[in-house]
């Protein structure tokens, strides 16, 4: 089915001067291509060919598609959330941090009761769940320093799209079906999604209002005025922490992006507060070190499975104990990725039978996001995660504002050992701390090959990002997989606890066959639940660029001639 977008005033000038005419048709992917994108909905895919179509670059098309996604897209697109932004443009490569903070009233023991207990939900659902967001001060950031279009023009297509409405698809009614037990109950939610339907027009006037005051105020129509005040607001309300002065205080960074040689690669991925481009570049050279081991092994053999999830254990036990906001702890990252102690942490592996947890120590001496890839004409390339943490991030919608607030403040370590909402646990190094930014699995990546990028990619997922990033790196480079089979492939997960529990997507499982083999070996293969993440991959072969969008989202790719 394809999608309308209403166009903005800048594609219809374009038009009129005979710049371009309108959106070309779908091309097969193996033909040159001028751009590529992979986008989690198809209308934000329309929104990034528009923008690219327009003359815009890779950092114009990621800035529309974003704000696109906070009306198309609620459970995870946002306005009320953070994220991270890497980027290669004109050779130069960079990393925008634009994940939220803890609140300046914000407190170490704030999830816990008299008893020391964790308070069941607390860090999840409602006020007290919410981070100061980040998301217009970095996308502003990233136009400020790349952009070449309009700021005004690349927030109208949201603007569109939240007045006029779109048709709603099947799969969001269904999430929205899916989440209710938790945050239907939150005040607000139902006023604004309750009446939400597949099929039918949806449109959002008061998130339209606040997209034009970003819109001609830029940071200022957020962190300040009218929106700052309706935000504030709403946390005094409902026992919030955020105050108009956490809003007004708000800074992205700009961090050096992680680079690591592989196999004549460049690979560019997320530094701290990120743990998710330490533990790839640990999976994939520590998968170089057991080369001889993953010889011949098919694509998710028993094997194959087991010697990944053994690495696995060890990417996320150094997870737990050393990574946080390098603004509050010292994390060793060149210790990390150091090649003597990946091979030394290879040569642990057991290769026969599950580590138990105990021998799994870190190894140094004392659901739901959205992801999307960009590459345009000149070659530049984005690579975009942001977030509300889970589906519909804590269920508050700002009164008057009509825009979902997260509740990353769950991605915290709120008691050491405590596993959060993923099951992943922590340690101080990520304890809550006023003005401090949660760690974070998102793992935006691109890989450079001779100067040119060679792979976009990401996923949402939580803990899953990571080996769902992994997986589908190895997907296209080790078994030579085209970008539609790398994403749309299985893919499993183990995260070090339980010990021997793998876990898979329920749509796309692992072979009966890889099943029954690991369960002799005494794993627990099941269901997780959920989708496995949902990749958006933009790759280079020689016959020119391919995108993919995970099938088991509602996304859509195109290469664009």
């Amino acid at each position: 089915m394809k999608h309308k977008l209403f166009r903005t005033a800048l594609l219809v000038l374009v038009l009129a001067a005979g710049a371009c005419a309108g959106l070309p048709e779908r091309t097969p992917a193996s033909l040159p291509a001028q751009a590529a994108v992979a986008i989690p909905d198809p209308f934000g895919a329309e929104v990034a060919s528009d923008i690219l179509q327009a003359g815009g670059n890779a950092i114009d098309a990621a800035v529309a598609v974003a704000f696109s996604l906070a009306v198309t897209y609620p459970e995870a697109g946002n306005l009320g959330g953070g994220g991270f932004m890497l980027a290669w443009v004109d050779g130069e490569a960079a990393f925008l941090d634009y994940r939220e903070t803890a609140p300046a009233a914000a407190t170490r023991d704030m999830y816990l009761d008299a008893r020391g207990e964790v308070i069941e939900d607390s860090s999840l659902t409602g006020h007290r769940a919410s981070g100061v967001p980040g998301t217009v001060a970095g996308l502003w950031e990233a136009h400020r320093r790349f952009g070449r279009l309009e700021w005004k023009d690349l927030v109208q297509p949201a603007i569109d799209l939240a007045e006029q409405g779109f048709v709603v698809p099947q799969q969001l009614e269904e999430r929205v079906r899916e989440e209710w037990p938790r945050v239907g109950k939150v005040a607000g939610f139902e006023k604004y999604f309750g009446g939400l339907r597949g099929a039918e027009v949806f449109r959002q006037p008061e998130l339209a209002a606040v997209l034009r005051r970003v819109q001609t105020g830029g940071t200022d129509g957020f962190y300040g005025g009218e929106t700052a005040g309706l935000i504030a607001a709403e946390m005094s309300r409902g026992g919030g922490l955020i105050t108009a002065r956490d809003l007004a205080g708000y800074e992205p960074v700009w961090r050096e992006p992680l680079r690591a040689s592989w196999r004549g690669y460049e690979v560019l991925s997320a530094p701290p507060p990120s743990s998710g481009g330490i533990a790839v570049l640990q999976l994939l050279k520590m998968k170089d070190v057991l080369a001889g081991d993953f010889k011949g092994l098919a694509h998710n053999a028993p094997q194959y499975v087991h010697l990944t999830a053994e690495l696995e254990k060890r990417v996320f036990a150094d997870r737990a104990e050393y990574l946080g906001d390098p603004a509050f702890v010292d994390v060793p990252v060149a210790a990390l990725l150091s090649d003597d102690y990946l091979a030394r942490r290879a040569r642990l592996v057991d290769r026969d039978s599950i580590s138990p947890p105990e021998s799994v120590r870190p190894g140094l001496e004392p659901r739901d996001t959205t992801h999307f890839s960009i590459v345009d004409r000149w070659g530049n390339a984005v690579a975009n995660t942001y977030t509300l943490n889970t589906s519909f991030g804590s269920g508050v919608v700002v009164d008057g504002a009509g825009f979902l607030m997260n509740n990353e403040m769950d991605d915290f370590s709120i008691k050491p050992g405590q596993p959060n909402y993923y099951g992943v646990v922590g340690s101080a190094a990520n304890e809550v701390q006023p003005g401090k930014r949660m760690l974070s699995s998102m793992t935006p990546t691109v890989l450079l090959e001779d100067g040119r990028v060679r792979m976009v990619l990401g996923s949402p997922g939580g803990s899953t990002i990571i080996t769902s990033v992994y997986q589908t790196i190895v997907n296209a480079l080790d078994f030579d997989m085209t970008a539609a089979e790398a994403v749309g492939a299985a893919r499993f997960h183990h995260q070090l606890l339980p010990p021997d529990r793998i876990t898979f997507g329920p749509e796309r499982p692992l072979p009966p066959a890889t099943v029954e083999v690991l369960g002799q070996r005494g794993y627990r293969l099941e269901s997780h639940g959920w989708e496995l993440g949902d990749v958006q991959l933009i790759l280079r072969r020689d016959a020119g660029w391919q995108a993919a969008s995970d099938p088991r989202g509602r996304g859509e790719a195109r290469v664009l001639q």
